[in-house]
């Protein structure tokens, strides 16, 4: 079934399926059509979002388990709501002592059922891995382990099994070894003697260090805990899709949406085949076929292939195009200048795209790379003409090609019938040939056997070490160190781009509307780097660069006496504008409480971004000093005792550009809901949302504060006076999620039609109708009008500001269905200036 509107829910321990039921009652009046649920299948204890699933066969009990989500399904479909779910192919989540399928693996090695589970490589050159699977879960180098007596040999009570201990890991010993071991597990307790015992064994322990160089399976992007699955071989796809089909079956579940396709070894066979049995299901479903959606991020002139037999995406894509149209172009030079003068980096985004690329292949994902080009190798050392290749040339052709790929991977197999590499990677062998002539003939032999027939193993392993290379290079790294405009660094999005034409956001919705008409459009999710609203306001400083960065000038002068000498310039305007975009609506300087909880929540963004960002600090190698300073300078800042001349110029700051912010907010909302495609709500989001990246943005939500302002019923007109409470973006959301549910097959099937405006500020709005049969909506709303909104007192340009712009419409009435008021074009064009109470026009008629 495909649904009309979805809301986002991230379960956990502390939120339940029980705790969801209530909740049915307002997501119906909300006009919500299917709740959109994190993953449900049991995960790691404690787990805060469900992607670190141990055990695909049982519904998390923290959840509820099943009873639970059967009681949820029956609150929601006494509404009329069904449930889509997220479902994780791709890996699982390993150590521990929770993954039955992982520690059968552990104990018995490739004689495991579960060993073809996982992508292991058992046959390596180090001898001392041969045959053995690497497990780099100690946390200090073996030896120092070893003799530190944290390893222990204990017995589990349950299964009566001997495994080595340490800390929450177990690793089971080997069926041969048990009986040797007996009862006597304390002689274990000498070094020498567990260190031989552990030497027989199919794992080999290790420094959580040394997995980058030495690991031999395949992780997901750089996570030692999760493991990547072989979900192209037929008894784990069954095995891990066993019980979302009974769901399906059961008519529990109206689809999936499937987490990061790009890992998978063949995300178009899996998709087909998901959907063959889907299908096969569906004649026993009371709501039809399934609906599928794929998190896909798509690169600069990449469409998802149709052939995968999707839905679509889950709306990265819309997000980024509704940030470009809400950024100016006029402000990009000044912001550019600023930034690299500020910050002594480099102006332009493709110079941090390319070191941050190389930068991971060489540490994060040296043992990967060295794999993938081992595999290339093996196909030139059977050839006369190619076998002088090396694997080291290899490996560094590999670097070029993957620094200048612009896309997350190919969709080529290299099998009989194979898709080409791609336009992308063709740009990408260009890229690589021209800064590095001398290892042209590594890269043509790698070119050459992407398109082969008959190279599966060394396109699988490409395939899959271009994705998290571009993950954690780009959104993870990059992200963090190129700070222009930071509204412009999220999910999917293009740093280097940052605005777009209103033409570009016409034809791409045009293109949905012809491919993917169902696909998700979002515009907040559990992994933004910002909230929708805090992108927004952001988007305004594009409109008044100079103002801004002349205003950041005031700021460091006002805080240099406060100011650590160590921190970096880039990192104080980092800081700046996550101050500006984090904002709270109405938070007072004086207001000490509130500023304690800001600073808070801003702190676990500061340090994470400067771990992510891998120049002072990181993960790997937290640098407490460095890290400590920047604490520091936040609680300095935000200290009414020492810094209330820097917060009241902030607060009056976001005073002036948060008018022209919600404008943006609601224009994102009503195209959300319009355009072609599924629009789907993260949950709370129907208030303002000025969150952070996570764990902020999977705060606890307020949803009794959300029913009891839902259950006011408003007049338009009052609430854009007292936007500030967020009733005004909750019903502008209704009334358009409203729209949907009473004419459904308009907005799943309706044309949709670009309408030209005309007059003094029509760069200044963005119009469309969308047509089915005699019914059509005409959707007009503005964008970039911050010198507007900041010169009056409202939320809205005045009337008279709009002059003679206008969209020429076809003459008949109808009914913006904002409002509830008739709707008269006058001779032949509606004009902006009869956008009095809410900033969007949108009528519906008979045509």
């Amino acid at each position: 079934m495909t649904p009309r509107a979805t809301y986002r829910l991230q379960f956990h321990k502390d939120f339940t399926f029980d705790d969801a039921v209530p909740l049915a009652p307002y997501l119906a009046k909300l006009c919500i059509s299917h709740v959109y649920s994190s993953p449900i299948l049991t995960a790691r204890a404690g787990s805060k979002h469900g992607y670190d699933v141990v055990d695909h066969t049982r519904i998390n009990p923290e959840l509820g388990g099943m009873e639970a989500f059967e009681r949820l399904t029956a609150a929601l479909k006494a509404v009329g709501i069904g449930i889509i779910v997220d479902i994780v192919p791709n890996h699982m989540a390993v150590g521990g002592a929770d993954n039955p399928w992982w520690l059968d693996v552990l104990e018995n090695g490739n004689a495991s059922r579960y060993a073809c589970f996982f992508d292991i490589q058992f046959d390596v050159d180090d001898s001392e891995l041969q045959g053995k699977i690497l497990a780099p879960f100690l946390g200090a180098p073996y030896g120092e382990v070893l003799q530190s007596g944290d390893l222990k040999l204990v017995r589990d009570k349950a299964s009566g099994k001997v495994a080595v201990a340490y800390h929450h890991h177990r690793f089971p010993i080997r069926p041969e070894d048990r009986e040797a071991v007996g009862d006597d597990l304390a002689r274990y307790d000498n070094g020498e003697a567990l260190h031989e015992l552990l030497e027989r064994q199919n794992f080999r322990l290790a420094w959580w260090r040394t997995a980058g160089d030495q690991i031999n399976w395949r992780r997901f992007f750089d996570i030692t805990e999760l493991a990547g699955l072989r979900i192209e071989r037929p008894e784990v796809f069954d095995a891990v899709h066993h019980l979302i089909f009974d769901l399906y079956r059961r008519g529990m579940i109206d689809g999936v949406r499937v987490d990061h396709v790009d890992g998978l070894a063949d995300p178009a066979s899996y998709c087909r085949t998901l959907r063959a049995r889907f299908d096969a299901i569906a004649g026993e479903h009371a709501n039809g076929r399934a609906f599928i959606v794929v998190e896909k991020i798509l690169g600069a002139d990449e469409d998802l292939p149709t052939e995968w037999e999707t839905d679509g995406t889950t709306g990265y894509d819309f997000m980024n195009q509704v940030s470009e149209l809400q950024h100016d172009f006029a402000g990009k030079q000044a912001l550019t200048d600023y930034w690299s003068t500020t910050s002594g980096r480099s102006p332009d985004f493709e110079s941090e795209e390319l070191g941050a690329r190389e930068e991971m292949l060489r540490t994060a994902f040296d043992r990967q790379l060295e794999a993938t080009s081992s595999a290339f190798h093996a196909i030139a050392a059977r050839v006369t003409e190619t076998r002088d290749l090396t694997a080291s040339s290899l490996s560094r052709a590999l670097i070029h090609i993957i620094r200048h790929l612009r896309v997350y991977r190919t969709y080529a197999t290299g099998l009989p019938g194979s898709p080409p590499p791609g336009p992308q990677f063709e740009s990408a062998v260009a890229a690589a040939k021209a800064e590095a002539s001398t290892e042209d003939w590594a890269i043509d032999f790698i070119h050459q056997t992407m398109s082969s027939d008959a190279a599966r193993p060394a396109v699988r392993r490409f395939n899959q070490l271009t994705p998290p290379v571009a993950a954690k290079a780009v959104e993870d790294t990059a992200f963090y160190r190129y700070g222009r405009l930071l509204s412009r660094n999220d999910v999917g999005f293009r740093p280097g781009q940052l605005a777009s034409s209103i033409d570009d956001f016409h034809r791409a919705a045009m293109r949905r509307a012809g491919t993917y008409p169902h696909a998700m459009l979002t515009t907040a999710t559990h992994d933004h780097k910002r909230g929708e609203d805090s992108r927004a306001r952001l988007a305004v400083l594009s409109e008044i660069a100079d103002e801004w960065t002349g205003t950041v000038e005031k700021w460091r002068t006002l805080n240099g006496a406060i100011r650590p000498d160590t921190i970096a310039a880039d990192d104080e305007y980092q800081l700046y504008q996550t101050l500006v975009g984090a904002w709270p609506v109405g938070l007072s300087a004086h207001d000490a409480d509130a500023l304690h909880s800001l600073r808070d929540r801003i702190e676990a963004w500061r340090i994470k971004s400067l771990r992510e960002a891998k120049l002072r600090s990181s993960w790997a190698a937290p640098d407490q000093d460095y890290e400590g300073c920047n604490i520091a300078f936040l609680n300095a800042l935000t200290d009414t005792a020492r810094s209330l001349p820097f917060l009241e110029a902030i607060r009056t700051f976001v005073d002036r550009v948060a008018p022209a912010g919600v404008l943006n907010s609601l224009t994102q909302c009503v195209l959300r809901n319009t355009v072609p495609g599924v629009p789907d709500l993260y949950q709370g989001a129907e208030f303002w949302d000025f969150s952070l990246v996570d764990p902020d943005n999977r705060r606890p939500v307020d949803f009794p504060a959300r029913n009891a302002a839902l259950n006011i019923d408003p007049l338009a007109n009052d609430l854009v006076h007292t936007w500030r409470d967020s009733r005004l973006k909750q019903y502008l959301m209704q009334r358009l999620l409203g729209l949907r549910a009473n004419d459904p097959d308009l907005f799943a099937g309706g044309a949709y039609r670009p309408l030209p405006v005309i007059g003094r500020h029509r760069d200044k709005v963005v119009a469309f109708a969308r047509t089915y049969e005699r019914r059509e909506i005409v959707v007009i709303a503005p964008i970039r009008c911050a010198q507007a909104t900041m010169a009056g007192a409202g939320i809205m340009p005045a009337p008279d500001w709009w002059a003679d712009t206008a969209v020429p419409v076809d003459s008949g009435r109808g009914t913006n269905v904002i409002t509830d008021e008739p709707m008269i074009p006058e001779a032949g064009k509606v004009t902006l200036s009869q956008m009095k109470s809410i900033p969007a026009i949108v009528f519906a008629r008979d045509v």
